[in-house]
């Protein structure tokens, strides 16, 4: 029989496509949504403001986001507390727990745990469009350059767009910008910085490598073909950064729900129990997390202190303002513990 651990992680695994594919679908539909000749038009009355409001990056718009969220709650909660240990109230009678995702504080994380993702999501796209556009303003480039540049080519044979920063957030925006900058150079050195890469195609060192060798500028043409499939690239990147995170993040918050409901169908404090940090093991685990692996607290409202500074209540907790470095990709688990000998030492007054 797995342990509910490895029952987690085959959870995350199997829910993380749904939200990375809810990602992918908010991002296409608002490319189909743009039109290019409104975002022209701004840009070329260098509106900055108006370009980015024709592009509609709307919260509403990643809605997609927040069904996969409350389905990899739903789901999470669920398995948790089919995995619960046998429950008593404090005369010993057997309670009978049900997991309800109607209950109004897992309603009220669903809400939060929602709000959040969107709206980092939405301005965070917002800042690489912003980028973008000034970055193309300061090469000169003209407003259908630009305009292309955010929204993407269109594939002759799809007829989707392709290469676009829409769905990026903004360090990734500067990478493909850094990257633009040495591949133009002409410089090896420079332009060798392009080859490490990890979202780079690697099907296109070759040209990157003959421009390195003749200590030449990349051609128009390979480079935006490059910057395209580096966007690309970066997109699914991101897509699958925000599906594993997010899936975590729903499930944990959702674990910890259930605790709180069983002590309170228990008529029981949430004193009683007790949480430990458990890291992956895995050598990519990090060091911060390394640091928390064992360390324990009572109750469900004391956090884990980060030596970062960061406080967590399990693992992808964000309510008490830790930062991505503390979140993203992260694979630690948290295990909760009810203390039933004290409780029943305490209901029986010894």
């Amino acid at each position: 029989m797995p342990t509910l651990r490895q029952q987690l992680d085959d959870l995350i695994e199997k829910l993380s496509p749904d939200m990375e594919k809810a990602f992918h679908a908010a991002v296409d539909n608002l490319k189909d949504e743009i039109v290019l000749k409104e975002v022209v038009e701004r840009l070329e009355r260098r509106d900055i403001n108006g370009a980015l409001a024709a592009l509609h990056i709307d919260p509403e718009a990643f809605q997609p986001l927040s069904e996969a969220l409350r389905n990899a709650y739903n789901a999470g909660g669920s398995l948790v507390t089919e995995n619960m240990p046998r429950l008593f109230d404090p005369n010993g009678g057997r309670v009978v727990f049900r997991w309800d995702v109607r209950n109004q504080g897992a309603e009220a994380h669903i809400r939060d745990l929602s709000a959040t993702l969107i709206t980092n999501v939405s301005e965070s796209t917002i800042a690489a469009a912003r980028q973008t556009i000034v970055e193309g303003y300061s090469r000169g480039q003209g407003p259908n350059t630009i305009a292309l540049d955010l929204v993407g080519r269109k594939n002759a044979v799809t007829g989707k767009r392709e290469g676009g920063v829409i769905g990026l957030n903004a360090p990734q925006a500067e990478l493909i910008e850094r990257a633009r900058i040495n591949l133009a150079s002409g410089d090896p050195t420079l332009m060798a910085k392009y080859l490490a890469l990890q979202t780079r195609d690697k099907r296109l060192d070759g040209a990157v490598n003959k421009a390195m060798a003749a200590e030449k500028p990349l051609d128009k043409a390979t480079l935006d073909k490059v910057l395209m499939r580096l966007r690309d690239n970066n997109l699914r990147l991101r897509g699958n950064t925000i599906a594993r995170t997010e899936t975590l993040t729903s499930v944990m918050s959702a674990r910890h729900e259930s605790y709180r409901q069983a002590a309170s169908k228990a008529n029981r404090d949430e004193s009683l129990i007790t949480r430990r940090w458990r890291n992956s093991g895995k050598r990519t685990s990090r060091h911060t997390h390394q640091i928390l692996n064992a360390q324990e607290v009572t109750g469900l409202d004391m956090p884990f202190h980060s030596v970062s500074g960061a406080m967590l209540r399990y693992p992808g907790d964000t309510s008490l303002g830790a930062p991505a470095s503390e979140i993203v990709n992260c694979e630690c688990d948290c295990e909760y513990n009810f203390n039933f000998a004290e409780a029943y030492a305490r209901s029986r007054g010894r």
